[in-house]
C-alpha cells in the first residue's frame, strides 16, 4: 500500500514538473541584432517575457570601452543614414522625464548602462518592470504596430540630464522582432 502511494505520489509529482517546464519553457521572446552606423554587427539582444516585466540579455563586440546608455525607442526602424534618429525617443517619454533618478521618471524606455570591457565585449542581464512583450493593458508593449529598437550610446547615461541622460551619439541600433 505504501509503495503504491508512493508511485502514485512521485507519478504526480512528475506531472506536475513537465507541466510548470512546459509553462516556463513557453513565454514571449524577443530579439535584435544591434549594428553600428557602419553596418557591422556588434551585438545581440533577447528579450523574455516574466510574470513582472521583460528580461533583457545583451551580448557586445567591437564596441569602444566603458559605459554606455541603453535605451528602448519607440519605432522599430534603425537607419544608419540618419543616425538612427528613424528608432525615435525613448518608450513612453510622453508626459514623464529622463533618467531611472529622475524624480518625475523615467521613461519606460530608460534602461541602467553597459559597460563595456577593454576587450570591447560585454555580456549582462538587465530587468525593466516598464515595459512587456504581452499585450497587457497599461504597460508599454514593445513588440507593437510600429515596433521597438534597442539603442546603445556612445556616453553614459547620467540617469537625470533632460531629454536623454548626456549619453551623445546613437553608435548601434538594433529593431526588435517576436522569436519562438
Amino acid at each position: 500500500m505504501r509503495q503504491a502511494v508512493r508511485s502514485l505520489l512521485a507519478a504526480a509529482l512528475g506531472l506536475a514538473l513537465c507541466g510548470a517546464s512546459t509553462l516556463a519553457a513557453d513565454p514571449p521572446q524577443a530579439g535584435a541584432s544591434l549594428r553600428g552606423l557602419d553596418g557591422k554587427a556588434v551585438g545581440e539582444a533577447t528579450f523574455v517575457q516574466g510574470p513582472t516585466g521583460v528580461l533583457i540579455r545583451l551580448e557586445l563586440r567591437g564596441v569602444a570601452p566603458g559605459p554606455h546608455g541603453l535605451h528602448l525607442h519607440a519605432v522599430g526602424r534603425c537607419e544608419a543614414a540618419d543616425k538612427f534618429q528613424s528608432a525615435g525617443s525613448h518608450i513612453g517619454a510622453d508626459g514623464v522625464m529622463h533618467g531611472l533618478l529622475a524624480e518625475e521618471g523615467p521613461h519606460a524606455g530608460d534602461l541602467p548602462n553597459v559597460n563595456v570591457r577593454e576587450d570591447g565585449t560585454a555580456s549582462v542581464e538587465l530587468f525593466t518592470t516598464y515595459v512587456t512583450l504581452r499585450d497587457d493593458e497599461g504597460t508599454f508593449r514593445l513588440l507593437d504596430e510600429d515596433g521597438s529598437a534597442l539603442v546603445l550610446h556612445a556616453k553614459a547615461d547620467d540617469q537625470m540630464t533632460q531629454p536623454g541622460g548626456g549619453t551623445g551619439d546613437r553608435i548601434a541600433c538594433g529593431v526588435l522582432a517576436a522569436t519562438e
